[in-house]
């Protein structure tokens, strides 16, 4: 039996027994609150708050295509020859030890956590990319077979999915598109914003794990990493002398020192709650199927970092890595920030905000202006969102003295001029025309017998639940069946705008382009969809990634349009 048999069989037993308040036994699908195995979901040894200097990935590092052995395939690849590839790069997928926090290495004789990593890091390096320059990644998945692998969790093929960028399917990271170790897989990413479209342009991704049955803990284990793309517009050059340049603070440098130190003003930080053992090392209970918390809040894989900034302006890209956590993120002095932009995709207008609410998966762009501080000053980033279990938020702020540590910015002198800006315009939103619609699609997520589903089924990546054509648009609506749980809800590929939340039009942020929209209790969200460019298979899922990998996802398809 596979894992997936073994809980529904548990299941179908614990259906056979009254449930203890009342209600039909079905219902106890998620576990009672605090009800965690010490073994898997233990109390994480404790360690010292903002004393690890955070970590900032480099961007990938250029390869020389004539060293790929063998050379790419053209014809693995749709229109690859209309966008040859303009720079390359190598990815190795292995197996070893990440310092998470010094404190925490220094419990065990391996001198650092166990970890998946990219090249040797957790998070992998950035990907640097720009409109019009296609990019070719291959990916060696070097992890040790399941007999040798050292982590708990997990299985060792992977899929990588560039989330949410306009590619075809056989570069998505379909989930069964997966290597085992030994083997790899060409990515070809055309750098293309949707119908060439540049109000289409993405600017904040990411890229991760989507082995199928195996993401939540294939991430948790440390397989994600961060995605820039610029354009004419958004070129990350705060010096940037083209009149349309936004000029938002970045200067194209990335990576930094060991001491707290970014090298740029454009920073990337995605979260991982984790959940450690008393010698240093993640734990997992992979038969939970309700969603995993840890207790301790990374920053890049660090824990409870600091970061050093100057009094000036700063564009941080934030990512939920998930696996199931929702944050609510403000600063500890409750100042205000401006967001620029929403999964990836830049506002029109900036939005000042005291905090920011992300579920699994989301994006934002925020501008913090340090200016308002002196050196010598610090404040803190801090999550103030009541999770008690993996179902999702109680709705409940927590009290000021548990707030949860997240990352703390220590201000230091200012080395230059702050050139950058934040223009009062940002993106126009591409027109929607109703007119274009051909269909109407409902997608149900709910549960039945310890799975989570999506229509009433389980994945099966072998059925098509969906076929839109080529060329043509349709309004999908999402819809939480449930009255307790959260549900993030993913769909490749495309983004979509929303036309309706519980009825309502959109305002304020959510008038924008998304790839995730995360569902309440019985929310219901109505949004337009274009489907173009390229054919292939894709998902529809929950990004809390265990209800994912417990059934919650079902596969679509874009056919051409002269299909039947």
């Amino acid at each position: 039996m596979n894992r997936r048999d073994v809980i529904k069989a548990g299941a179908v037993a614990v259906a056979s027994t009254p449930a203890v308040f009342g209600g039909a036994a079905q219902a106890q699908l998620c576990r009672p609150e605090g009800d965690r195995s010490p073994l898997t979901e233990p109390d994480s040894p404790q360690v010292s708050s903002y004393t690890e200097p955070l970590y900032f990935p480099p961007a990938m590092v250029e390869v020389n295509p004539a060293s790929l052995n063998p050379p790419p395939d053209p014809n693995r690849h749709q229109r690859y020859n209309e966008f040859l590839p303009a720079k390359f790069y190598v990815q190795h997928l292995t197996e070893g030890f990440w310092n998470y926090h010094k404190e925490l290495s220094a419990l065990n004789s391996d001198g650092g956590s166990l970890a998946w990593m990219f090249n040797g890091a957790t998070p992998g390096e950035t990907m640097v990319a720009r409109y019009g320059e296609p990019v070719f990644v291959r990916r060696y998945n070097d992890l040790p077979d399941l007999e040798n692998a050292r982590m708990p969790f997990g299985y060792p093929a992977s899929s990588i999915h560039l989330h949410n960028a306009h590619t075809a399917s056989e570069s998505d990271g379909f989930p069964m598109d997966f290597t085992v170790p030994g083997e790899f897989w060409d990515h070809h990413y055309a750098m293309y914003p949707a119908r060439n479209n540049p109000n289409e342009a993405l600017a904040s991704l990411w890229y991760h794990d989507h082995m199928i049955d195996f993401t939540a803990t294939n991430v948790y284990a440390g397989l994600s990493a961060m995605a820039i793309f610029y354009d004419d517009i958004d070129s990350g050059d705060e010096n940037d002398s083209n009149p349309d340049a936004l000029r938002l603070p970045g200067n194209l440098q990335f990576g930094g020192d060991n001491q707290g130190n970014p090298n740029g003003y454009d920073i990337s930080l995605i979260l991982h709650d984790v959940r450690f053992t008393q010698d240093g090392h993640p734990a997992y209970n992979v038969f939970d199927t309700d969603g995993h918390l840890g207790d301790l809040i990374t920053v890049n894989r660090k824990v409870k970092p600091f970061m050093n900034v100057e009094p000036r302006k700063y564009r941080f890209r934030i990512y939920d890595g998930g696996p199931s956590r929702l944050y609510e993120l403000e600063l500890s002095d409750r100042s205000s920030m401006t967001c620029i932009s929403n999964d990836g995709n830049l506002l029109e207008h900036p939005v000042d905000v005291t905090s920011i609410v992300l579920g699994p998966a989301n994006r934002f762009d925020i501008i913090i202006d340090f200016s308002r501080y002196s050196s010598g000053d610090h404040v803190d980033l801090e999550n103030v969102m009541e999770q008690i279990n993996g179902q999702g938020p109680t709705g409940r702020r927590l009290p000021p003295d548990q707030h949860m540590e997240v990352l703390r910015f220590n201000i230091v002198d200012l080395k230059g001029p702050d050139n950058s800006r934040v223009p009062s315009f940002l993106r126009a939103l591409p027109e929607i025309n109703l007119d274009e619609v051909v269909a109407h699609r409902e997608w149900v997520f709910d549960h039945d017998m310890g799975l989570w589903t999506v229509n009433g089924d389980f994945m099966d990546p072998t059925v098509v639940s969906a076929a839109p054509k080529q060329g043509t648009a349709e309004i999908w609506t999402f819809r939480n069946a449930g009255s307790s749980w959260a549900h993030p809800v993913h769909v490749h590929f495309e983004e979509f705008q929303v036309l309706e939340w519980n009825g309502k039009p959109p305002t304020g942020i959510l008038k924008s382009r998304k790839d995730t929209a995360v569902l309440g209790p019985n929310d219901t969200v109505k949004v337009f969809y274009r489907f173009d460019d390229f054919k292939g298979s894709y998902v529809i899922h929950c990004h809390n990634n265990v209800h994912e990998d417990n059934a919650m996802m079902l596969r679509w398809d874009v056919v051409a349009a002269d299909d039947q």
